[in-house]
């Protein structure tokens, strides 16, 4: 292992990092607010820029520090951390921003995933952003992402949710609030609470398709897909869940619904006023039909106009 020059050293502590075996000394880091996304599960989802900013940081703030110590402790990263978490952030959001204001560099994690996602840690930034404080993202590892890539489901456009209320009455009531957002859904679960979530999501939103995704990266990783009902008899009350869980569920289906003989009077409306492509663009918009649905209506009554004439 080499030796570390006295300049890279915190106070007798060396700003290095190990990766297999081998000890890499973390380049000089700048004063501010760093935001850091760690592993959610596989420790060596960890990116190197990240192990360099933990290494050469003057403190890491974090949710739990003895969970965050196994990350820290598999680098041999020996920055001093601090808890920062809902409970406390009001009383060490001061103390931190104090400390950036002063030139140090800090980072911020969470318990596993990118921080701000589910954590206080949005109050943190507003408040070193208006004290004049750099602030800089180290993308990485994500829960909600891995989940909705990995579910199936389509990921053009997408709604995270966090966690639903606690009490039944607040989740059936914010799940009615969700029914009509025309997008897939994105929601985090406890395994205590997750059986009668998904009965409640199945019962507010229907026959939805949905994939319940567990102890993503790690090694009893679970991807489940089913319609809610069935995902929700999966997770009942008796089962017994463990780990992280992710839940999408994927949007509602369009009232495509609109038959073809709707969609032909529309269209030959359309067709006696604009052209092809704009009577297409202008009945898709109005009905949420698959444009290619439309498109061959939209050929097929020209077809049998121009026939007709």
């Amino acid at each position: 292992m080499s030796r570390i020059p006295a300049a890279q050293e915190r106070e007798g502590i060396t700003r290095r990092y190990v990766v297999d075996g081998q000890a890499i000394i973390a380049p000089p880091l700048p004063p501010g607010l760093h935001l850091v996304a760690t592993p959610i599960g596989n420790l060596r989802d960890i990116t190197l820029r990240a192990l360099e900013v933990l290494a050469a940081a003057d403190l890491i703030a974090c949710e739990d520090t003895r969970h965050s110590r196994k990350l820290l402790d598999r680098y041999d990263i020996k920055t001093p951390v601090t808890p920062y978490h809902e409970h406390n952030a009001a009383a060490v959001r001061p103390k931190l921003v104090a400390r950036l204001s002063q030139g140090a560099a800090i980072a911020l994690i969470s318990d596993a995933g990118t921080p701000l996602v589910s954590d206080p840690g949005y109050k943190l930034v507003r408040e070193a952003r208006s004290a004049g404080s750099a602030v800089s993202a180290l993308p990485g590892p994500s829960a909600v992402l891995a989940a909705l890539i990995v579910s199936g489901l389509p990921t053009d456009r997408f709604l995270f949710e966090g966690f639903l209320p606690v009490k039944e009455a607040a989740r059936r009531a914010r799940i009615a609030a969700l029914k009509s957002i025309p997008t897939t859904l994105v929601l985090f679960e406890t395994p205590v609470r997750v059986g009668a979530a998904l009965a409640d999501l199945a019962a507010g939103l229907g026959a939805r398709e949905a994939a319940v995704c567990r102890e993503l990266t790690k090694l009893h990783e679970e991807v489940r897909r089913g319609d809610l009902a069935t995902l929700a008899r999966d997770y009942g009350v008796h089962a017994d869940v463990r780990g992280e869980i992710v839940i999408v569920i994927a949007p509602p289906q369009r009232e495509a619904e609109s038959s073809l003989a709707d969609l032909d009077s529309l269209l030959r409306a359309a067709l006696n006023r604009v052209s092809l492509k704009e009577a297409v663009a202008e009945v898709g918009a109005a009905t949420g039909s698959p444009r290619r649905l439309i498109y061959q209506r939209a050929l097929a009554l020209r077809t049998e106009n121009d026939d007709g004439q």
